[in-house]
């Protein structure tokens, strides 16, 4: 006859009865994963996200910290690298000057490049192994895929000749020349150069300022600003982390008159940018958007930015 008293090990704390298989048991503190110190519970809002980026919202606090920290980084780095170089071609003493010029030499809008460069993507690995995965790739999105090659390009030319001369268009009885001076940061980039160094710089600007500033904006600010702005809503967040980061974007530009039509433009990567999962349609879009301010250079038509 079976005894309902407790025998040994069973029930008994911390011992289970002999041949009992073990099939779950109530997380402790010691599971590896599971309410550890430092990491969120799968399914609350600070859990780590399966595409990267920043895992919770103290890591994306601290992204968006790094990422100041990089921008004013890029901007030392831009002035210091200019007199460098200054000094290394004998143009020390009028540095300054050569800098204020409307269109610079080619050496100086290099090393400002350049400068601005060591910040921006400096920025963008620290954040990502301090506090993310350790791989670009995937804590920034950074991959292009086939169909990049088209949707890219036609957002470029859509925000070049239909964005911005919509949005410009009550200014023009307001502010005289307005494509004149429209036109002149991306003057301030390519015009007066010689052959070659119009060359160089064109191919810097086409080609590698997309790369690097997408993976800045919309890879490192805008990925930390959806995970701030991931306890307003599915549709309230994307948005305000879709506008801010356009908002941050024209702002970074330093350019009074171009604000608009560069904020416009950067919510148009933004959203490319949250809508696709990956930065490839933003750099592509931006090249093209930066491709036809050159060409405007040399045939001035309309009202054309350059990023």
């Amino acid at each position: 006859m079976a005894s309902g008293a407790p025998g040994p090990g069973d029930g008994e704390p911390g011992k289970s009865a002999p041949g009992a298989r073990h099939h779950s048991r109530v997380p402790g503190p010691a599971d590896p994963g599971r309410g550890t110190p430092g990491r969120a519970v799968p399914g609350t809002p600070d859990a780590p996200s399966d595409a990267g980026g920043p895992r919770t919202t103290k890591d994306a606090g601290a992204w968006l910290l790094i990422a100041a920290l990089g921008f004013l980084a890029g901007q030392v780095a831009s002035a210091v690298l200019v007199e460098v170089v200054a000094a290394g071609t004998g143009h020390l003493a009028d540095v300054s000057k050569l800098v204020a010029r409307a269109q610079p030499p080619a050496w100086v809008v290099v090393s400002e490049l350049a400068g601005l460069w060591v910040g921006f993507v400096g920025a963008a690995g620290v954040a990502s192994r301090a506090r993310g995965s350790g791989s670009l790739r995937r804590d920034m999105g950074l991959s292009v895929r086939g169909w990049d090659l088209v949707i890219g390009p036609v957002a470029g030319l859509a925000g070049q000749l239909l964005l911005l001369p919509v949005l410009y268009l009550p200014l023009r009885h307001v502010v005289s020349h307005l494509d004149q001076r429209l036109r002149q940061p991306a003057k301030h980039l390519t015009g007066a150069f010689p052959g070659a160094d119009l060359a160089v710089v064109a191919v810097l600007t086409v080609v590698v300022v997309p790369l690097v500033e997408e993976l800045f904006f919309r890879g490192l600010v805008q990925q930390a600003l959806v995970r701030v702005f991931r306890g307003a809503g599915h549709v309230v967040g994307p948005v305000l982390a879709v506008v801010t980061t356009g908002i941050v974007f024209g702002l970074a530009h330093f350019e009074a008159l171009q604000l608009l039509g560069l904020a416009a433009f950067g919510v148009v990567l933004a959203v490319l940018a949250y809508r696709f999962r990956r930065l490839g349609p933003c750099i592509l879009a931006h090249a093209t958007f930066n491709l036809i301010a050159i060409l405007s250079v040399a045939y001035p038509t309309g009202v054309v930015h350059g990023l």
